[in-house]
Order: C-alpha cells, then structure tokens, then sequence
C-alpha cells in the first residue's frame, strides 16, 4: 500500500522530501518501517521542511520516485464511514438502479476527495452524494437523483 514516493533531495545528509504523503504522520517517525522497491527500510530522520512538507532519510539510499509502502495487513483499521483507496477503486457505482461505472481512482480535492468513475464522471466523497458504501457488495449507492440524468 503506498504512502508516498521519494522526492527530491533535501539538505545534505541523505534525506528527500516525501511526495504524495499519506495523512497518518505515524508512517515517517523516527523508527517506523517502510518498504521501498522491495526491501524492508527504517526512518532514521524525520522533519518537517517548507510548506510544511515532510523530509525523512532512510537507512538505506533509494531511487528518486521510488514507491514508499506498508504492508496492507499493517495498516489499522479506518474509522466508521471512512475508508482507504484501494478499498473503493474497483467499487460499482449505482444510482438507484442505474448502474454509472467502476472506480477508477480517488482524487483528493479542497473541500473533498472525488471519486473518478472509468468514464472520467466525478462524484464527491460528500454525504450528500453518497447514500451508503457497501464493501461485501462491491458498491456504493448514490443518493437518487444526485447525478440528475447523467
């Protein structure tokens, strides 16, 4: 599961800032483990750097860009009516009946995150919009006529 990629470099003692982060701060204290291109790596140095973006080091170098993960089976449980990503891609969106697509992908916005359907439709992660999210069957049901007649 990805928390981030390494970006580019900063300062002079082998850290890089974090790019596309994960909220949870407790994946780059001092101590905690990631995986990067495979192997298991520790954060030797963690700090917060310009526009409040995060730098940390590794233990080992790694490749710019590379991905920075956690195991699935590591991550904690979300809380009620909150879930992760790779949770939703995939999920079936309806409509009352009308079946609009799959879940391409979860966009995070300003006031909210948007689900991308795979025909490019963005619906808002609000309540507004969405009625009820429903992992053992594969969907999430948009509260009637939200969309109008898309």
């Amino acid at each position: 599961m990805a928390v981030g990629r390494v970006g580019r470099p900063h300062g002079l003692d082998g850290a890089f800032v974090v790019e596309r982060p994960s909220d949870d701060e407790r994946r780059f204290a001092v101590g905690a483990k990631l995986w990067v291109e495979g192997e298991l790596v520790k954060i030797v140095v963690s700090r917060r750097v310009g526009g409040g973006r995060r730098a940390i080091k590794l233990d080992r170098t790694a490749t710019r860009s590379a991905q920075l993960a956690v195991r699935r089976e590591d991550l904690p449980d979300p809380e009620p009516d909150h879930y992760y990503v790779f949770q939703l891609v995939g999920l079936e969106v309806v409509e009352g009946e009308k079946g609009l697509g799959r879940v391409a992908d979860v966009l995070p916005g300003a006031a909210n995150d948007n689900l991308e359907l795979e025909s490019g439709v963005l619906v808002p992660l609000i309540e507004d919009a969405i009625d009820r999210v429903d992992l053992e069957q594969g969907r999430i049901e948009l509260h009637p006529g939200f969309l109008g007649d898309s």
